[in-house]
């Protein structure tokens, strides 16, 4: 006879528990694994750069996100099970806040049920709200997730930046920044209404604190401006008086965007940045999204009385858009090399190619990037990548 599931009544005691919202994150796994019947659980969260999954215990080793089963469940975001190193079995669920990939939850068991497997997912989601809520103010995951000194102007821009993943049932917006800790003058931002995804991508001028800190400022005008609902010339146009204003010898290029959820339509300005690519059908359409550029952010109110410009172009379901900073083509293949526009439409061709998800695709595509350098980057390399996805009626 089938042991019987246990029971909600002790996780429903532990949740109600108000000593909980301050517990830290091994005290919550251990409670809510005992209070789930589920033997044994660990939390794995990947690293800045996405290329380890690190143990939030001191009793487990990383483990690699490319080449390990629990970088499978991590790349895939899905379910994956395998025989346990002791006895058992080990059944690795993807951490998920939203659209945004955490790590990995490894639950040993002795056996797989269908309520075991229930269980475990329903632990998987209850850790990845409370890594979402704990993380933004305890520096243990930070610490532990961190594999270099992170530098003063990577620290301080860093603090600005969304989540690296956001999403819903219509769109997937990613992005990545290198080298991941000496940032100075990239940054990235996207976020989404019922109706519109917006998307940043920045680049200022030099690669020190007084360029983050100019792309902070721009950053800050956009998202105030976006948020008093305002439209996209007025938008680039306080993030122009505001550089004007407050970094008068500052400025910066940047591509600004909006994707209509319900129709695909998407607009753009572009201050002086590298124009957009749409991957279709997982081929690139270079050309498809170029227009004459724009002067960069902070210039026109001292260069030209011209308003800025708003491009318009139909998506298709399924439909990638790609912006990015120069550092990317600016890097260098092991050849000494410009990467340039021919090689990195490569280099996306063949990393959109396989049918991931977004942000699995944009991940294999900046490593790709930075294991053909010999050294560090020269310049930021930002990429920030979105897909359009409407239910099908």
């Amino acid at each position: 006879m089938t042991a019987p599931e246990p029971g909600d009544a002790p996780l429903q005691e532990f949740l109600a528990d108000p000593e909980h919202l301050t517990m830290d994150l091994s005290t919550i796994v251990a409670r809510c694994a005992k209070a789930m019947s589920l033997p044994h659980a660990v939390v794995y969260l990947t690293d800045l750069q996405q290329r380890h999954l690190v143990p939030q215990t001191d009793v487990a080793a990383p483990l690699p996100i490319d080449g390990s089963l629990a970088g499978w469940a991590y790349r895939t975001q899905s379910l994956r099970v395998e025989r346990a190193q002791t006895e058992g079995v080990t059944a690795w669920f993807p951490l998920l806040d939203g659209a945004e990939r955490l790590g990995v939850l490894a639950v040993n068991q002795t056996a797989l049920t269908a309520g075991s497997l229930t269980r475990g997912q329903a632990l998987a989601s209850l850790l990845a709200m409370a890594i979402s809520s704990k993380r933004a103010y305890e520096d243990s995951f930070v610490r532990r997730t961190r594999t270099e000194k992170m530098q003063l102007p990577a620290e301080m821009l860093r603090a600005f930046l969304p989540p690296r993943t956001i999403g819903n049932a219509q769109v997937v917006s990613t992005a990545v920044l290198e080298p991941a800790y000496e940032i100075g003058g990239d940054a990235f931002d996207h976020s989404l209404t019922e109706t519109t995804l917006h998307t940043t991508v920045l680049d200022a001028m030099g690669h020190d604190l007084a360029s983050g800190l100019t792309s902070a400022v721009s950053l800050a005008a956009c998202r105030n401006a976006r948020r008093a609902g305002v439209d996209l010339p007025e938008l680039v146009e306080s993030a122009d008086h505001a550089l004007a204003t407050w970094l008068p010898d500052k400025f910066c290029t940047a591509l600004i965007a909006q994707l209509d959820l319900a129709t695909g339509l998407l607009r753009w300005s572009n201050c002086g940045h590298p124009a957009p690519l749409l991957i279709r059908d997982h081929q690139l359409l270079i050309g498809a999204l170029e227009r004459e550029p724009d002067p960069p952010m902070g210039l026109p109110v001292t260069l030209t009385p011209q308003p800025r410009q708003t491009h318009e172009f139909p998506l298709e379901p399924g439909d990638r858009v790609l912006m990015y900073t120069d550092g990317v083509t600016e890097a260098r293949t092991r050849e000494a090399e410009l990467m340039g526009l021919e090689r990195f439409a490569d280099y996306v061709i063949r990393a959109t190619a396989g049918g991931e998800l977004a942000p699995e695709s944009l991940r294999r595509l900046i490593h790709s990037i930075l294991d053909t350098q010999t050294g560090r980057l020269r310049d930021d390399a930002t990429l920030l990548m979105f897909e359009w996805r409407p239910p099908q009626r």
